[in-house]
């Protein structure tokens, strides 16, 4: 090819993935402007809450989700269920030390993992048989709620524009340089691409959000969605469920919930690593898919940034715009503002990490080798 032609072809993609990472950063603002927000002061919640707790070898850091848990105000009538699923490392005992007397806690003791079922569904599952609650707040236990959490959360089932499902997304705890690089993308990446009003509104399953960290439904509404068991062997199982209840007919939203609750995911750039891998593949539904993503991500956020460090003032213009949204994306990953501007200015190497363990996951899918806590996925 004349290196005439090539250079005409890579203004093109520079102009075309810089005019895109303005249009998704433009989409990402206006959608921080119609995101849902939790009342400061909620009003007392009557019906009866199951707050619900899969743990697996969760002995390091489930203390403060079960204080937080029993700390929270504003419900009349809960339940705090925590099901360990086959913890190997003293996780039921730290959740006794933790809970002292409270006779509001009790400990489920799960079942082997049947044929077809994955672990955390299947964890899921066992709490919701058990849970006496019309309000099911399913709380991981990495995360730590603000005292009104869940009752700020639950007055979004109710009332006005009320949903069956809500995701409440939690301010992630991001640590060392992976963590930095990748844990931001979570919230930026649904508020640049996702209509959120819109996606309210519609049925369509493939517009529904969801993060399982901290997710409050209705009990009814997951029950015509067919329970855990409709997406018993998904491994995005919360984005899973959303889409179920959106089949049954119900609605589904998003929630800011960085100042009620955070989470730390990973303690570690390996645990990061292999949380991505196990779960990364099933994002785009083949393996032709996640590479139209990757090659797509890189088009609009890397190829930009690389044209602006030749001088093109296009591919600065583009590279601009990636990292105003990483910037306006920071209330779910907040560590300070010179350290979130010095974030988001490697955005587009946050997107080459990305597209790096997109690949790896779908490697270690079609080989077979993807674990999670000793679980096959």
């Amino acid at each position: 090819m004349p290196d005439a032609r090539l250079a005409e072809i890579l203004r093109a993609v520079v102009a075309a993935g810089s005019a895109l990472a303005c249009l998704g950063t433009a989409h990402e603002l206006l959608n921080l402007r119609l995101l849902r927000r939790l009342p400061d002061d909620p009003a007392p919640v009557v019906a009866k809450v199951s707050v619900l707790i899969p743990a697996r070898d969760e002995a390091h850091r489930i203390a403060p989700t079960i204080r937080s848990v029993l700390a929270q105000r504003g419900l009349t009538d809960v339940e705090v269920l925590v099901l360990d699923d086959g913890s190997t490392d003293g996780t039921a005992d730290v959740v006794r030390r933790a809970a002292g007397d409270d006779p509001r806690l009790a400990i489920l003791t799960g079942s082997a993992t049947p044929p077809g079922w994955l672990g955390k569904p299947h964890a899921c599952a066992q709490l919701t048989a058990a849970a006496r609650g019309e309000i099911l707040a399913f709380v991981d236990a990495d995360v730590v709620l603000a005292p009104d959490a869940v009752a700020a959360v639950a007055t979004l089932l109710r009332g006005p524009r009320a949903l069956a499902l809500v995701s409440a997304w939690p301010r992630q705890v991001a640590v060392g340089v992976l963590g930095r690089l990748v844990q931001p993308l979570l919230a930026w990446s649904w508020l640049t691409t996702v209509p959120l009003r819109v996606a309210e509104r519609s049925r369509r399953t493939s517009m529904a959000v969801a993060n399982g960290q901290f997710l409050v439904v209705d009990a009814a509404a997951l029950a015509r969605a067919g329970g855990w068991q409709a997406v018993a062997g998904e491994v995005l199982d919360d984005i899973g469920l959303a889409r179920a209840v959106r089949r049954a007919g119900d609605r589904t939203g998003v929630a800011d919930g960085s100042g009620v609750a955070t989470c730390r995911m990973y303690a570690t750039g390996r645990e990061l690593s292999e949380g991505y891998r196990k779960s990364l593949w099933a994002a785009f539904g083949s393996p032709a898919g996640a590479v139209a993503v990757g090659a797509g991500l890189c088009a609009v956020y890397v190829v930009p940034a690389l044209a602006a460090l030749t001088g093109s003032p296009v591919g600065a213009l583009g590279y601009a715009a990636g990292v105003a949204g990483r910037i306006s994306a920071r209330r779910w990953c907040r560590r300070g503002t010179v350290a979130d501007v010095v974030d988001a200015a490697a955005h587009p190497m946050s997107i080459l990490v990305l597209t790096v363990l997109l690949a790896s996951s779908w490697t270690g899918r079609l080989r077979g080798t993807l674990r999670w806590k000793g679980r096959a996925v």
